[in-house]
């Protein structure tokens, strides 16, 4: 099916145990969405280019920005892209969970041209979410998984958050339930020396214990071609809420609603348009589990603005603070 034909489709709800059915629609060309224990991503088979072609068109994703690919094992990933010594010990460590390693693809890498936009690279993770894992092991090939929303738009933690955005413009949704992470994959580049170029739902302290050194971080350059990145999620304006996102904010503009975090109550938080406390108890897994479903659930009491309290850093906290940063950059 061409991209352009892809739109009213008929989006298909299946219980999480109907991995068979799934498997059927990937098989097929067909755009599946499922959970994953970060956010649900929108799978489409990764050796199929056309298939791919109808994911980006279903996302409205730009086609430079390269997709991950899931598959449901170190075995699997192995046949995909190559190993260094240091990336085998993230992968052997880390995986199943939420980490994607960026590595050099493979002589026979099925993972098309157009998934990895190009590049000479692929990115792989093996999710640990037992709905994901059941999907991989019945597809038996890579999957490539963006979040399952609109381009730029907050990713999906529940089934309900996918079909708003998606429906009609999907064959499936495989609902398993809220995610349990809530913020997408930590990526690490291993084209040499580990890089970090995205926080996410694995905090850099946990990759560093397993390396024994501190993690890289991205090369500044003037190269013509920065506008083609090495991996999903990061473009400057990324996540983003209808809304504009203030962050750091010490009180609570009228027409404002406020995302809070911690005990403690911002001055003007009474006449806020609304208010969601990522975590009372300032926890910052709880604050990720929570970060997606807060903006949506924000967003839609059409505030003007949403007033964002400051985050520690440390911890899930940058992966929290690296999603709101993108959510307030300037939309292009």
């Amino acid at each position: 099916m061409k991209p352009e034909m892809m739109l009213d489709l008929i989006t298909k709800t299946l219980a999480a145990t109907d991995a068979d059915e799934a498997a059927r629609v990937l098989r097929g060309g067909g755009l599946v969405a499922f959970p994953t224990e970060t956010v649900y991503g929108l799978g489409a088979d990764a050796a199929n280019a056309e298939a791919v072609a109808r994911l980006y068109a279903a996302k409205g994703r730009p086609s430079f920005n390269p997709l991950i690919a899931h598959v449901a094992s170190l075995e699997a990933a192995s046949k995909i892209a190559r190993f260094d010594a240091a990336a085998l010990r993230l992968a052997e460590a880390l995986w199943p969970g939420p980490l994607t390693l960026v590595l050099p693809k493979a002589t026979n890498c099925s993972v098309c041209d157009l998934a990895t936009a190009g590049l000479d690279s692929v990115a792989l993770r093996v999710p640990s979410h037992p709905v994901a894992q059941a999907l991989l092991r019945t597809f038996g090939g890579p999957v490539v998984a963006p979040s399952a929303n609109r381009s730029g738009h907050v990713s999906p933690t529940t089934a309900a958050h996918v079909a708003s955005d998606l429906d009609g413009r999907i064959d499936v949704i495989v609902d398993g339930g809220p995610v349990m992470v809530g913020v997408e994959s930590t990526i690490v580049s291993c084209l040499g020396a580990p890089v970090l170029l995205r926080p996410g739902g694995l905090p850099r302290e946990a990759i560093e214990r397993v390396l024994g050194h501190k993690l890289g971080a991205p090369a500044a350059t003037n190269n013509a071609n920065d506008h083609a990145p090495l991996a999903p999620g990061m473009l400057a304006s990324h996540y983003a809420p209808r809304a504009t996102v203030r962050l750091n904010a010490t009180e609570v503009k009228p027409g404002e609603a406020l995302l809070a975090f911690g005990p403690d109550v911002l001055p003007g938080a009474e006449t806020a348009v609304a208010v969601h406390n990522l975590s009372p108890g300032g926890d910052l897994t709880e604050a990720a589990a929570h970060l997606f479903g807060a903006l949506r659930a924000l967003d839609d009491h059409g505030a003007r603005g949403i007033a964002v309290m400051p985050i520690p850093h440390h911890g899930l906290g940058e992966a929290i603070n690296d999603r709101l940063r993108r959510a307030a950059a300037p939309r292009p």
